[in-house]
């Protein structure tokens, strides 16, 4: 977790969130939110709002009621108390790529397996950079669909003592997700114990998408009904693709953004009042020549800085950002478009990072070299977004006391006591020069990333956990995927 105490860069007038909030207000009114879970606009009608079928017209008053019962800051406890993260204010906790169904892996594509979940959340877990595996790092096609979320959360509670994300596929998904979480946290007292103390103190967070335009889905919904009962925070984030599942203004983008998080906030609020909430954006445009989805755009960037600002505004933490990118390999591409959202993930104070190591391709492909590429962009980030400390002593007078005039410091005392650590030691990046590059076996930075995913497989040592726990664990998988008929 890091905590950035750095300005906020903002670019919003106080004119221009006015009109922002005019805009979401007329959207939740006149054009209203469709909700396809009939519980749900129950709840909307019993709170005295207009509902016609599955679209509900919400009044924005009501809507800012609701969201004033969020926390602005709430934590959310990790296996090993170490991890626990905090999740508002300045801090920022970051996530590995979520959802894809690829990997690649050197110069190979392909789908991706079980094998490779697991190789992932052992990198998550050895790097300091990530607060979380994530969720779906990687979509393991060689398990039954049925059961594979049991294997995913199984083996995220047990590689990993880190915080996690829960399935949300299904209600039932979510709510196994939420028995093994019980299960972890129960200190062998039991699921009942466990349970209890997830309530007190969260310990696990989900994605629920909004299906833009103005449509939270049914399945969604079922999981968000599971998680915010059980007072579990949900990352409520509508996915606005400008020019697809948006206008291609980044103004409309932003008004339409607002209007389906913030009913989606609402919603959670009257499941149950006081359950944590993130605010969740994931926007970007697409090519308007192919119809491909673009990642890693200036008007992306200009989204997330609004949205930060915007989430202030409303005293909600949120989430944005990543490592984002349109390329088909970890080539230049992928770095710099990843670096255009990064670099404004950090300058925007981004409470929780989704995709923060290994996207590749429009989020279709989880990439071990592009992970690394990822991990050395954040650790150089967090370096560039620590306040510098200035004092008498590293002014260093006493240093051009001891060199004078045309010396060099490489001898000096000052110099000696902070050769260490005075400056940034890169994981992946190479300083040799041209002839001990070339001795080195010419390698580009690609192929220095692949070495060290690997070693630092070889590396992995499992964090600890209770045997009886981990058995209790591995029994419920057991019973789970009988009953589901894996």
């Amino acid at each position: 977790m890091f905590v950035n105490t750095m300005p906020r860069y903002e670019i919003l007038s106080a004119d221009a969130i006015g009109v922002l909030e005019r805009g979401w207000k007329r959207i939740v009114s006149e054009i209203g939110v469709q909700f396809a879970k009939p519980e749900a606009v129950e709840l909307f009608a019993k709170a005295g709002q207009r509902t016609d079928g599955d679209v509900v017209y919400l009044d924005p008053e009501f809507v800012l009621e609701q969201v004033a019962k969020a926390p602005r800051e709430f934590d959310i406890q990790a296996r090993n108390p170490a991890n626990t993260v905090h999740i508002g204010g300045d801090h920022m906790v970051f996530g590995a790529v979520y959802g894809c169904p690829f990997i690649r892996e050197g110069d190979v594509r392909r789908d991706a397996t079980l094998d490779d979940y697991h190789r992932l959340c052992k990198l998550s877990q050895a790097f300091p950079q990530l607060d979380s595996a994530g969720g779906v790092i990687c979509e393991p096609n060689d398990a039954p669909l049925d059961s594979r979320h049991l294997d995913m959360i199984y083996a995220l509670a047990t590689l990993t003592d880190k915080i996690y994300m829960g399935n949300v596929v299904s209600g039932g998904n979510a709510a196994d997700t939420l028995a093994m979480t019980s299960i972890l946290f129960g200190g062998g007292a039991g699921a009942d114990a466990g349970r209890a103390a997830i309530e007190r103190t969260p310990a696990v967070v989900s994605l629920i998408n909004c299906n833009s335009p103005l449509r939270w889905d049914d399945r969604m919904l079922d999981a968000q009904f599971e998680y915010c009962a059980a007072n579990q925070p949900v990352v409520l984030t509508p996915f606005l693709l400008m020019g697809a599942m948006s206008p291609v203004t980044i103004p409309a983008a932003l008004a339409q953004q607002l209007a389906e998080a913030l009913a989606g906030i609402a919603l959670a609020q009257l499941i149950r009042p006081g359950c944590p909430v993130i605010f969740g954006s994931f926007l970007s445009n697409i090519d308007m020549q192919s119809g491909s989805p673009s990642f890693g755009t200036p008007e992306s960037a200009i989204g997330l800085l609004c949205t930060g600002q915007l989430a202030r505004h409303y005293g909600l933490p949120f989430r944005t950002g990543g490592g984002l990118n349109s390329s088909q390999t970890a080539d230049a591409q992928a770095a710099y478009e990843s670096l255009m959202t990064l670099l404004p993930t950090f300058l925007a104070g981004t409470n929780f990072v989704m995709h923060a190591a290994g996207w590749l391709e429009g989020g279709l492909v989880t990439c071990y070299e592009k992970f690394i590429i990822d991990i050395e962009l954040l650790r150089e980030l967090r370096v560039e977004f620590t306040p510098l400390e200035i004092t008498e002593e590293s002014l260093a007078f006493g240093a051009h006391e001891e060199v004078g005039h045309g010396g060099h410091f490489l001898g000096a005392a000052h110099t000696l006591e902070r050769f260490r650590t005075c400056f940034y030691r890169p994981l992946l990046s190479s300083t040799a020069n041209f002839e001990r590059w070339l001795r080195l076996g010419g390698k580009d930075a690609t192929a220095r990333a692949g070495e060290i995913w690997r070693a630092t497989l070889d590396g992995y040592e499992a964090p600890p956990i209770d045997d009886a726990i981990q058995a209790e664990l591995s029994e419920f998988v057991t019973r789970r995927r009988r009953e589901l008929g894996d």
